[in-house]
C-alpha cells in the first residue's frame, strides 16, 4: 500500500506520472519542435539513476501508471536498463511513447525488460507527407517498428496521430483502416499551442476532434466505450473490430476535471499541468538529498497544492506555453 496517495486541492487523485528521459529526438516533427534545436547540456539532464529514484518514490506514493516519454526515449543511451528497473516496481501499467524509429531493433528487448504498452506516433502513411511532417523521419522504418512491436507481444499498442488541416486530415480514414488491419488502437490528437513555431499557422491547421469523428463516421460506426484508459483519451469501438478509436481534445472537450497525471521533464521539473507553467524543481531536491528520499517525498506531496484546476488553451494559433513539446515530456 502507498504511504500516502497524492491528492490535489480539487480532490483529484494523481496516480499517473509521465517521466521524460531525454529532450533529444531523431525526428523534428513540425508540431513538436523547431527544425534547428538547442538541446540541454548533459549536466542539466537527470541521470537514469535519478529517473529511477523518481519512479520509485512516485510508486511509493500511489502511482499506478508510469509512461516514459521524450523527445524520443529510445535514443537515450542505456534506456533498457531503466526499463528493466522500473519494470520491477509492480506497476499496473508501464508504457512508453515513441516515434517508432528504433523499434525494429528494440521492441523485443523492451517487452522482455517489462514494458507493457507502446504509443507509437504515426501522422501519415504517405512517405513524402511523413517526411514533411517529421522533417527527418523515414516512414518505412516506423512501419517496420510497428510490425516489430506487434510481434513482440505487448499487452497494448496504440497509434497517435496529430491532425492538421491541409497536412494529413484527408488521411484519417486510411489511418483508421491501417489500425484495423494491424488489430491495434489509434488516437487522434488536437494540436496543442506549445512552443513558438514558424512552419505552419496553428490557427489555420487546427482540426477539432468532432471534425475528425465526423470524417470517420462517413465510413465506420463508432460506439462509445466506458473503459477508462487512465489517460485523457475518450474511446470508441468500431463494431466487429478489436480496434478502438480515441480522441484527445485539449481544446474542444477539456479533460481537466478528471486529470490524474503530472509530468517530470528530463531536467527534473515537476509539471503540474500541461497547459500551465506551475512546476517544482525536483532535480535540486534529488541532488541536494542523495541519501534518503524523505525530502523528495515531502516536496512531491506539497507540490500537489500547485496543480491548477484547468488549462486555458485557445484555438487561434496563439502560443500559450513557450516550452516545446519535446521539453514537456509527451
Amino acid at each position: 500500500m502507498p504511504e500516502k496517495a497524492l491528492t490535489d486541492r480539487f480532490g483529484r487523485t494523481v496516480n499517473y506520472v509521465r517521466l521524460s528521459v531525454t529532450d533529444r529526438c531523431d525526428f523534428r516533427c513540425v508540431y513538436c519542435m523547431a527544425e534547428e534545436m538547442t538541446f540541454l547540456p548533459r549536466q542539466q539532464v537527470l541521470t537514469l539513476e535519478e529517473i529511477a529514484r523518481l519512479a520509485r518514490t512516485f510508486t511509493a506514493l500511489g502511482t499506478e501508471k508510469i509512461r516514459l516519454t521524450g523527445g524520443e526515449p529510445l535514443v537515450r543511451r542505456d534506456i533498457l536498463e531503466l526499463v528493466r528497473e522500473i519494470g520491477g516496481y509492480g506497476l499496473k501499467d508501464f508504457a512508453m511513447t515513441t516515434n517508432g524509429s528504433q523499434l525494429p531493433q528494440m521492441a523485443d528487448d523492451l517487452r522482455k525488460a517489462g514494458l507493457h504498452r507502446l504509443n507509437i506516433s504515426l501522422d501519415s502513411l504517405d512517405e513524402d507527407k511523413f517526411r514533411r511532417i517529421t522533417r527527418t523521419g523515414k516512414l518505412s522504418q516506423v512501419l517496420d517498428g510497428i510490425d516489430a512491436a506487434c510481434e513482440a507481444g505487448f499487452t497494448g499498442i496504440k497509434l497517435n496521430t496529430v491532425v492538421m488541416k491541409g497536412r494529413n486530415d484527408e488521411e484519417i480514414p486510411d489511418l483508421v483502416d491501417f489500425a484495423r488491419r494491424k488489430g491495434i488502437d489509434i488516437t487522434f490528437i488536437e494540436e496543442m499551442p506549445l512552443g513558438e513555431i514558424s512552419e505552419h499557422d496553428r490557427g489555420e491547421a487546427f482540426c477539432s476532434s468532432d471534425e475528425v469523428r465526423d470524417i470517420i463516421l462517413q465510413k465506420h460506426d463508432l460506439v462509445a466505450t466506458t473503459k477508462d484508459s487512465g489517460g485523457p483519451a475518450r474511446y470508441y469501438q468500431i463494431p466487429g473490430s478489436s480496434t478502438r478509436v480515441g480522441f484527445i481534445s485539449p481544446h474542444s472537450h477539456n479533460f481537466c476535471a478528471t486529470c490524474n497525471r503530472v509530468r517530470v521533464t528530463v531536467e527534473g521539473r515537476l509539471l503540474l499541468c500541461l497547459g500551465n507553467e506551475h512546476s517544482v524543481d525536483l532535480r535540486r531536491v534529488l541532488r541536494g538529498h542523495p541519501v534518503t528520499d524523505d525530502k523528495l517525498r515531502e516536496t512531491i506531496i506539497n507540490a500537489m497544492d500547485l496543480k491548477p484546476e484547468r488549462h486555458h488553451f485557445s484555438t487561434n494559433g496563439e502560443v500559450q506555453i513557450l516550452r516545446f513539446m519535446n521539453m514537456t515530456g509527451g
